[in-house]
């Protein structure tokens, strides 16, 4: 299921999403703003759990293993 929304959006930006779509980066305006918000949530996903992660105290230096370690057996379940 889709809705349609409309958004007042700046002309360097709508610039920017006409120019994805000519060059054939992307099938439609409505393509590029759907990418760009999907980009956005995993970035805030990804945020969300580094700081769950921070909470715990278990982080090595660079955060890595143990964010794999967490990653691996966390419940994604809620996302959907």
């Amino acid at each position: 299921m889709t809705t349609q929304v409309t958004v007042r959006l700046s002309d360097d930006l709508v610039d920017f999403v006409d120019r994805r779509v000519r060059d054939g980066k992307a099938t439609s305006r409505a393509a590029v703003v759907a990418a760009a918000l999907e980009r956005e949530r995993r970035r805030a996903l990804a945020e969300r759990d580094a700081a769950i992660l921070a909470a715990s105290g278990t982080a090595d230096p660079d955060g890595f293993d143990d964010l794999a370690r967490f990653a691996a057996g966390a419940s994604i379940d809620h996302l959907d």
